[in-house]
């Protein structure tokens, strides 16, 4: 049914024929055609689900319980003298996180998922992991939801320049997201490796983004170069940008950050964007053998 739609939605537009298509630049002018391929992946992701979207509480819920049980409970993170309002600053983090990874996997996995479609009609392949991408905003929309309502229950005091320092790392996010995903998506068709990689970096993300614990423990344990080099990863950035908009605002205000937003934040934009260049290029250079390989 999706296939036919698309097929008639293609034939509606101006579409781009095969080898003239300007990649990523095309995207704007397939908005219908984007719409339905974000129905079809939420259709599908839940098909014969009982609990439908309501899985998108109950993973962040219970990775929740999880780690406040470990971190804030036995090793005294959310007790006196660890992190205040300690439920806060770690959902925050999870939620942050978990964007990341969701996106990051489905995006990868967008493209052999859509094997059919895309031997059947032609379209900017990069509508697929798009697509993937905003049904992860979907997801992580009741989640940020949540940790509005959980701060502003322990006394957080709204600020314009958290919330500005945290959807503008968002989107860097965003972007950061979807570059990994052109990457590795395009080099999964070839090599399903790749989709094998992508646990292992949500791996490494969840744990090495300051979520659980603070960045000053870090701090003393790595030489200054060493914690450049962590502070200058988009995750860590955005999980810190929204402990600054939805965390700091609950608290007595003497947590310091690493560095100044500004220089963070454009930090964060140079190394998604180039990464966003990175996965566009690859991915560019090896969709002509899509349809084929699969």
């Amino acid at each position: 049914m999706y296939a036919e739609r698309l097929y008639v939605a293609e034939k509606s537009e101006t579409v781009s024929r095969p080898g003239i298509s300007r990649g990523i630049l095309d995207i704007s002018r397939y908005k219908y055609l984007l719409d339905l391929l974000v129905q079809k992946e939420v259709r599908v992701r839940y098909r014969g689900s009982w609990l439908g979207m309501a899985w998108t509480y109950v993973k962040p819920l219970t990775q929740f319980i999880v780690f406040y049980v470990a971190m804030g409970i036995f090793l005294g993170l959310g007790r006196g003298g660890g992190i205040e309002n300690y439920p806060v600053y770690l959902f925050a983090g999870i939620i942050v996180t978990n964007f990341f990874n969701e996106a990051f996997m489905s995006t990868t996995m967008s493209i052999v998922g859509n094997a059919g479609l895309i031997k059947k009609i032609y379209l900017p392949r990069e509508l697929f992991p798009l697509a993937s991408l905003r049904v992860s905003f979907v997801h992580f929309l009741p989640q940020w939801l949540v940790l509005m309502v959980g701060s502003i229950l322990l006394g957080w005091k709204a600020d314009l320049a958290g919330l500005v320092v945290a959807f503008l790392a968002f989107v860097s996010l965003s972007i950061f997201a979807f570059g990994m995903g052109l990457f590795f998506g395009s080099i999964n068709v070839f090599y399903r490796d790749a989709q094998n990689a992508t646990e292992l970096v949500s791996m490494i993300a969840m744990w090495l983004a300051p979520s659980f614990y603070t960045w000053h423990q870090v701090a003393s344990q790595l030489p200054h170069w060493g914690l450049q080099i962590y502070m200058a990863n988009p995750i860590a950035i955005a999980v810190e940008a929204f402990h600054r908009g939805f965390w700091w605002g609950s608290t007595d205000g003497s947590f310091t950050f690493a560095s100044g937003w500004g220089l963070s934040i454009s930090l964060s934009f140079v190394i998604s964007l180039l990464m966003l260049a990175i996965g566009e290029f690859t991915f560019r250079k090896l969709e002509g053998g899509f349809a084929q390989e699969m």
